[in-house]
């Protein structure tokens, strides 16, 4: 029995191994560079300590702190996390979400987009409300808003192709399961930010129906911008704007494979404040 179970378990490992090696050896440019920098972050988080520099209040988002010289705050804090445990929930959460995204609009899109509106929108959102509606100085940092970004964008998509899930006698909109997700983020992680998570979803709420389209780059820019510098040519694993697998974005694909469009919920983390 036991000679019997042990190669059956071996090979078992092996074959996740190969297909997580398999995975990871196709993720996008982008995807490959974003949780490149939040490992370096989190590395430098202990190695700055000996410098006298402490990351988490250069870079976090603290709404107190927002001017015209700290506004770098805004595309600093997704990257820099509490600790190895925030740092890993957030990589694992993320990761999936980055690599669909990236695969189906492009790399170029995936920069302009995370550095540009899916990081100051929701960032700004968050400071506006906290400074002046509740008053309060909450520190925040992590890139679970973005998860919840995602998982907002991924949750409409669904509900234009599958709007209900059923339990019991009840029909739950599938746009729904997000939000739902939140409070339980907010349940389970107290230390996590519901405000913070809850503008990430709003402005993936806010893509998914199209209203902020209009902010991602125009793809004859994109085009040009390929074209001159050969990205194709030059960089490996470059998704340009003719090989992504969906259309525009905000546009449903109209081939089946629109079916597929699934939310993975699973592995979502928290994000986590600044201090406990």
């Amino acid at each position: 029995m036991a000679a019997q179970t042990l190669p059956a378990s071996g090979a078992a490992v092996t074959f996740n191994t190969q297909r997580t090696r398999a995975y990871l050896l196709k993720l996008p440019l982008f995807t490959r560079a974003t949780v490149l920098i939040i490992v370096l972050t989190w590395v430098l988080t202990w190695v700055g300590k000996s410098w006298n520099w402490d990351v988490k209040t250069w870079g976090a988002l603290i709404p107190d702190e927002i001017g015209i010289a700290t506004l770098y705050r805004i595309n600093t804090f997704p990257f820099i996390h509490l600790n190895i445990f925030h740092t890993i929930l957030n990589i694992v959460a993320f990761t999936p979400l980055l690599e669909r995204f990236e695969h189906e609009h492009g790399t170029l899109t995936s920069v302009a987009l995370f550095f540009g509106p899916f990081a100051t929108i929701p960032g700004l959102i968050y400071v506006f409300i906290e400074r002046f509606i509740l008053h309060a100085n909450t520190p925040v940092m992590g890139a679970s808003m973005w998860v919840f970004l995602l998982l907002g964008m991924e949750a409409i998509r669904t509900y234009k192709t599958n709007p209900y899930f059923t339990i019991s006698t009840y029909n739950i909109p599938t746009w729904i399961t997000p939000l739902l997700l939140v409070v339980v983020t907010a349940a389970l992680l107290p230390s996590s930010s519901f405000l913070g998570h809850l503008a990430g979803l709003l402005v993936g709420y806010g893509f998914g129906l199209g209203y902020l389209k209009f902010l991602a780059p125009p793809e004859w820019a994109l085009r040009f911008i390929e074209g001159k510098l050969n990205l194709l040519g030059r960089l490996p694993h470059y998704v340009s704007v003719d090989q992504k697998t969906f259309g525009r974005f905000g546009v449903l694909p109209s081939s089946a494979s629109s079916a597929e469009a699934g939310i993975p919920f699973s592995g979502v983390s928290g994000g986590q404040r600044l201090g406990p």
